[in-house]
């Protein structure tokens, strides 16, 4: 991908015609062997680079920004002071995983730059400067092919979005992992159009109802009228969705019962999305048992004075802690719930969602997490999250 993207993309192209030693590395693009001196008059060899901005996945737009960062030690001038005109952020920092960056650079020209060319080749001329001055054979165009890596991504396409954040290594916390969606008729869809958003392994999603006209207003994207007539699974009309994007989308068009919990058997985590309180327990009490971590979400909507009241929870259980869910999930199944007959509430089921996919990033060390809380409950008429039951 990396040798078709600089291809296709006309700035990126000249840089490798021209002899830069060009890398694209997930959402990073590099450019290696910049000759510079270090504070006692060294010769060194650096890399600079940039975040990409993508068009699609195969074409480069204009750069974000203007900024670009730098692997190796401090470029300095003759004289062994550091170019200050360049001077941004020091610290080394980890942009991805086989990206550790020592410095970040400004060098910001009217208008900004154009294109990936431009801006290499201004900061490569700047850093080699002083080193070219006092040996004039050196240069950064070597000629040399960097061959693909072919890294095997859970992605359609690159995730620039990340490396435009410098979150990328961060967001590798997820890699590998195996998550379990069950039940995505309202807010498990929200949460596997969040979760497929992240590096994870696979994403299975399991759900033995069609899907209907009453489930596409409580559910993320637009549903046409043709995708209604086809009365699909759920599991695989969302699945179809997001492996557009997702490599590892994996649909189960069934429901979990005691004859396939085996099947979560190899989950990192688990999302409980099911609105049946005796489904709910079963299916924990077979994860706690197992020492399978999950978050457990509910919504309870009420009719008073011709108005709507209500709580979503997020409730977390690991065999670490679980003392708590008794009193926090019921096992027995309330008919006053409104929700549960007719009441479509779409960005209910996206705020519940929402907050229970922050718990798991916080439990898997993606989100600081100061409170370590495993209740949680927003109150929609007092606009109140309660946060509770907290690691001992």
């Amino acid at each position: 991908m990396s040798q078709q993207l600089i291809s296709h993309s006309s700035d990126l192209k000249r840089l490798r015609d021209e002899g830069y030693e060009v890398e694209v590395l997930g959402g990073y693009l590099l450019v290696h062997q910049v000759p510079y001196l270090n504070n006692t008059g060294e010769v060194k060899r650096g890399t600079l680079v940039s975040d990409l901005v993508l068009l699609n996945n195969t074409t480069v737009g204009k750069p974000s920004d203007h900024v670009i960062h730098f692997i190796g030690e401090n470029p300095c001038n003759v004289d062994g002071t550091v170019i200050s005109a360049i001077q941004h952020m020091c610290g080394t920092r980890t942009l991805r995983e086989g990206i550790t960056v020592n410095y970040s650079f400004s060098n910001k020209p009217q208008g900004g730059y154009p294109n990936y060319y431009e801006k290499f080749k201004r900061y490569a001329e700047v850093i080699s400067a002083p080193a070219k001055y006092l040996h004039p054979d050196l240069t950064e165009k070597t000629f040399k092919v960097i061959p693909s890596k072919n890294e095997k991504s859970v992605f359609k396409y690159i995730d620039t979005n990340s490396s435009r954040a410098n979150i990328d290594f961060i967001n590798s916390k997820f890699k590998g992992q195996k998550v379990a969606i069950i039940g995505i008729g309202g807010t498990g869809a929200y949460v596997l159009d969040l979760v497929a958003k992240t590096p994870v392994q696979e994403v299975h999603v399991f759900d033995g109802d069609h899907f209907l006209q009453h489930n596409s207003f409580r559910s993320p994207g637009a549903a046409s009228v043709e995708d209604l007539d086809k009365k699909s699974m759920k599991a695989k009309y969302f699945a179809d969705i997001y492996s557009k994007m997702h490599n590892g989308i994996i649909p189960h068009p069934y429901y979990v019962d005691g004859s396939n919990y085996h099947e979560l058997d190899q989950m990192d985590y688990v999302f409980l999305c099911v609105d049946k309180n005796r489904v709910r327990k079963g299916i924990m009490d077979y994860l706690l048992n197992n020492g399978i971590p999950f978050i457990d979400v509910g919504l309870g909507v009420n009719v008073v004075d011709d108005k709507l009241i209500g709580t979503t929870r997020v409730t977390a259980g690991t065999s670490s802690k679980n003392d708590h869910l008794k009193a926090r999930v019921s096992e027995v199944d309330d008919e006053n719930n409104e929700y549960s007959t007719n009441i479509q509430i779409a960005d209910l089921n996206s705020l519940n969602a929402s907050l229970a996919v922050i718990k798991w990033k916080k439990m898997c060390g993606f989100y600081q997490d100061l409170i370590e809380e495993h209740h949680s409950a927003y109150s929609i008429n007092v606009s109140k999250i309660f946060n509770e039951d907290r690691t001992a």
